[in-house]
């Protein structure tokens, strides 16, 4: 025997069901989001490569956060000492690893300073390199704000690197990385978020489903 609309609307988890379709709501949000966050990045990405494309210098930005419009654009810096040393993994311009040389440089008596990657080494060792004028590609600085971070409010800007057009004496010129090098992810992310929200109201249709025919 059927049981009667009201005993049903009685038996509905009508708490469950908001706090259901608020987190479908929030999700489908989400994705929304991560959409829109496709369309910007995709308009960095091209502006990343009208930038590589200019052979003008422009200013080096020296204090962060460093502008959109100066990433990957050309520059000179002039290195009164290098201050201290960052040896990273890196590659060179024909896709051999190596041991990235990223110095510190002092500018003048005050001041943040520049980091300058003069080329790809065998070893840690340092070059014998006591600096000079530097031309080369302004790119995103090795210590980026994590995404925590960024969330937390507590991301600090990070700082411009110039990586040289020329290496120092005894090492490889270090490749350049292109606005093609930034990830956009955003398209994968938005349909995950999608993909959450329809199972989630899936399974919750069958579970209050089964639930109703008890």
């Amino acid at each position: 025997m059927t049981e009667p609309a009201e005993t049903t609307l009685r038996r509905w988890p009508v708490v469950s069901t908001i706090v259901v379709l608020a987190a479908v709501a929030v999700m489908i949000a989400l994705g929304v989001w991560q959409l829109q966050r496709k369309a910007e990045k995709e308009a960095l990405i091209a502006l990343y490569e009208r930038n590589m494309a200019m052979s003008s210098l422009v200013t080096y930005p020296k204090l962060p956060p460093v502008a959109d419009a100066f990433l990957f654009r050309k520059s000179s810096v002039v290195c009164l000492e290098p201050t201290r040393w960052d040896p990273r993994g890196g590659t060179d311009r024909t896709g051999k690893t190596g041991i990235r040389m990223i110095a510190d440089c002092r500018t003048g008596a005050e001041g943040p300073g520049v980091l300058v990657d003069v080329g790809i080494a065998d070893d840690f060792k340092p070059p014998q390199w006591k600096g000079g004028t530097v031309q080369g590609t302004i790119v995103p600085g090795p210590e980026q704000p994590s995404m925590i971070e960024r969330l937390t409010g507590k991301a600090v800007p990070a700082r411009a690197m110039l990586v040289a057009d020329a290496p120092v004496a005894g090492l490889r010129a270090s490749e350049v990385p292109s606005g093609a090098d930034v990830p956009n992810n955003h398209l994968a992310y938005a349909v995950q978020w999608f993909i959450f929200a329809a199972a989630a109201l899936i399974i919750y249709i069958l579970a209050v489903r089964r639930r109703l025919q008890r």
